[in-house]
């Protein structure tokens, strides 16, 4: 049976999320993200930060090589090209062969039909976990049951906002960690992604996986808020302080709703 959102919230410790990220750190899982144009270069950065490792070849010939011997694949809709298109089947299909955990983020859905008529056969392939925001999950799912049913078919749902929710068949989590001005950087949200895919690869539990990730990564955003004079400087500092985050860092700053 699984707990209740208030339970499992409530049971999500710094410790646990600490000790999340020093698994990432000490094991250096790599990362295949197919992921748009815009957020390639702080997506790498992000994912070396942390402590992980970035491949991020586009190439349909190569992509099903590199996707197998992965440790998590992101596939991030953002710009959508035809090489993308082409290659995001390909890789899928390779992770989950291989038994890897695969992260869709459905990047913009809402606003291209073609875009979400495509992501959702991409559902059909059982990812393990699907990273939106609520404009985002109306598009993918019109109905309640068809997350339900992605749900029960094993999909982890991150659906971010003000507070940030994950549902799954067993724990859901609430949270409130974040800052802002994280909205005002291109790309801090695919960034974000690519780092809960790094926690999924080192926890088989993909909602405690994603919970972490996705506090590491806010609490980054909140002390490089606290940094930044803007949105110029606030890149920089979120890397450095996914790079040096202690446990005090998460003990003082993880929110629970």
């Amino acid at each position: 049976m699984s707990l209740s959102i208030a339970a499992s919230t409530q049971a999500l410790s710094a410790e646990t999320v600490f000790d999340l990220l020093l698994r990432v750190r000490q094991k250096s899982p790599r990362v295949h993200a197919i992921t748009n144009a815009v957020a390639q270069t702080f997506t790498a950065n992000a994912l070396l930060a942390l402590g992980a490792v970035p491949s991020m070849t586009i190439s349909r010939e190569e992509v099903a090589g590199f996707a197998a011997s992965t440790d998590a694949l992101l596939v991030n809709l953002g710009t959508l090209d035809d090489a993308r298109r082409q290659a995001i089947p390909v890789a899928i299909e390779a992770a989950k062969k291989a038994g890897k955990p695969v992260s869709i983020d459905p990047v913009f859905v809402d606003r291209s039909p073609l875009r979400c008529a495509f992501a959702q056969e991409l559902m059909a392939f059982k990812p393990d976990l699907v990273r939106l925001n609520e404009p985002e999950l109306e598009a993918l799912f019109p109905e309640r049951t068809k997350a339900e049913a992605a749900i029960a078919n094993g999909a982890v749902l991150t659906v971010t906002g003000v507070e940030d929710k994950i549902e799954s068949k067993g724990e859901d989590y609430r949270l409130r960690n974040g800052h802002p001005l994280m909205a005002r950087v291109s790309a801090t949200g695919c960034a974000g992604g690519a780092v809960v895919a790094a926690f999924a690869s080192v926890e088989p539990d993909t909602a405690l996986a994603a919970a972490c990730g996705l506090s590491v990564f806010n609490i980054a955003g909140e002390m490089a808020a606290a940094q930044a004079g803007g949105p110029g400087s606030l890149v920089p500092e979120l890397l450095d302080a996914l790079y040096s985050m202690t446990s005090r860092d998460i003990e003082t700053r993880l929110k629970t709703a």
